[in-house]
């Protein structure tokens, strides 16, 4: 006589379970590729979009700062927003937003229309990533599932930069730059296809009061600090204009801190801010994106301008480097395992900071390209190392009501340091190749003194913030 099976009732839901998380998965990695994509697709086509649209070369920033601008400056608000009024009607909102500002930047007739498509571009970001990382956490159980999870969503993340320098080269010069924004329409808009049928509504069970005063404060802060850094590196942070928006900025911050201390029911916990896992876990996010996007970038002016490699050559490079970022997001969730994810924090952020240190012996040889693929590729390994165990660090420990302002935070540390470690970075590094042309030295030897030290104050800060996380976290873990 056959014997009965206890489990089989049970096997098929199980694996139907997992198979839409997984697909979940799936979709809200394509989504935050897209948005990271998107933040650096444009570097290279930027010089492309001038002279058709007439665009000057002085503005030409701006294709980059009206997407950083809202995109940093509104993650937090809207982080909320999603917790109070439905994390999936927000995403949703966002990708259709996304679609249509891509669909306005590619169709762009004049620098006016462009650059209001990236600013909503910018705005449709700000929606997206909160509401898709707190429907990620929220999906996924704390522990090895939700690691794993918050190790491909930073993976994707940090591909989709390195991606975006790639194809902005590729596709520019192949079919031009609208192609570049066309790209993410076909994007937003094969995500938004298959989002409603997988995502289901996720969001507080009651609805406190929102916060207007604190939105306004902490938004207006963000936005006036983002662009005065965004505009740094041009101007020059002696400029009448960065220094008011720095001023204003940090004021408005202070009051921030001022009104959330007050409020019945803050937009920020202070309190959630005082943990040492949000804390420092933000710290070492904001640092390791603001410096690899840096190493990025003065590893693109070596290549390009000292060694004279073509924009084809370098996209080659930096292809490498993100094959190593995808090993090491691969590894990481492993790692952050069975070590914890305080030391592989500390671990990617001292790994990062070495082998961007070993840049420092870059030349005007052909050596230099081959220091660049190894030294920056163990980088960008390490640096998977601290975005996914950070991820993990900042968001462990919470309520499910506290996620989507966990993950707001979380991703608003991703945008603003994408955002402002270029523009710091290449201001130190053009002040100093400034400085060694008006001594006499080739334009070449200027630059590379420039990046030299760029990359030298960029490994510094690394191995400092390294240090303090891992004070900062001992005594809690």
């Amino acid at each position: 006589m056959a014997t009965e099976t206890l489990v089989a009732p049970e096997a098929a839901p199980v694996r139907q379970s997992l198979h839409r998380s997984r697909l979940i998965l799936v979709l809200l990695c394509a989504a935050q590729f897209a948005v990271s994509l998107d933040f650096s697709i444009l570097n290279v086509a930027l010089p492309a979009i001038g002279p058709d649209l007439g665009l000057g070369q002085a503005d030409l920033q701006w294709g980059v700062t009206a997407f950083s601008l809202p995109s940093g400056g509104f993650l937090l608000l809207f982080g909320r927003i999603a917790d109070l009024y439905g994390r999936r009607r927000l995403f949703l909102t966002g990708l259709s937003l996304f679609a249509a500002a891509s669909l306005l930047a590619t169709l762009a007739w004049d620098p006016a229309s462009f650059l209001a498509g990236r600013a909503l571009q910018g705005l449709a970001a700000a929606m997206i990533v909160p509401s898709g990382m707190s429907l990620l956490t929220t999906t996924f159980r704390e522990g090895p599932e939700r690691d794993r999870a918050l190790g491909a969503s930073g993976l994707l993340l940090s591909l989709g930069f390195t991606a975006g320098m790639l194809l902005g080269g590729v596709l520019t010069q192949g079919l031009g730059w609208r192609s570049t924004m066309a790209l993410n329409v076909v994007m937003a808009l094969g995500v938004l296809a298959a989002a409603p049928g997988l995502l289901t509504e996720s969001r507080l069970p009651e609805r406190p009061r929102l916060d207007l005063p604190g939105a306004v404060t902490i938004t207006g802060g963000l936005l006036s600090l983002i662009y005065a850094l965004s505009t740094a590196a041009d101007r020059g942070f002696g400029s009448t204009d960065v220094i008011a928006g720095l001023v204003v900025g940090v004021l408005l911050l202070a009051a921030f801190v001022a009104v959330e201390s007050r409020t019945a029911e803050p937009l920020v916990s202070l309190r959630m801010l005082r943990r040492p896992t949000v804390a420092w876990g933000n710290a070492g996010g904001l640092v390791t994106f603001a410096m690899m996007t840096s190493v990025i970038f003065l590893s693109t002016l070596y290549l390009q301008q000292v060694l004279d490699l073509s924009p084809g050559a370098s996209g080659l490079v930096f292809g490498v480097m993100g094959l190593a970022a995808a090993g090491g997001g691969a590894v990481a969730p492993r790692v952050s395992g069975r070590l914890g994810a305080h030391r592989t924090l500390v671990l990617g952020l001292l790994v990062q900071a070495v082998f961007t240190a070993a840049l420092l012996a870059v030349g005007t040889g052909g050596a230099g390209t081959w220091l660049v693929v190894v030294a920056g590729s163990i980088a960008c390994f390490g640096h998977l190392f601290a975005i996914v165990a950070y991820s993990i660090t900042a968001t462990s420990g919470l309520a499910d009501e506290e996620q989507g302002l966990a993950t707001g935070l979380v991703t608003s540390t991703q945008q603003i340091g994408m955002t402002v470690g270029i523009p710091v970075l290449s201001a130190i590094a053009a002040a100093r190749s400034d400085a060694l042309r008006s001594a006499g030295e080739s334009f070449a030897a200027g630059t590379l003194g420039g990046v030299r030290l760029g990359l030298g104050v960029d490994a510094a800060v690394v191995a400092g913030v390294a240090l303090l996380v891992w004070f900062g976290l001992r005594r809690r873990a």
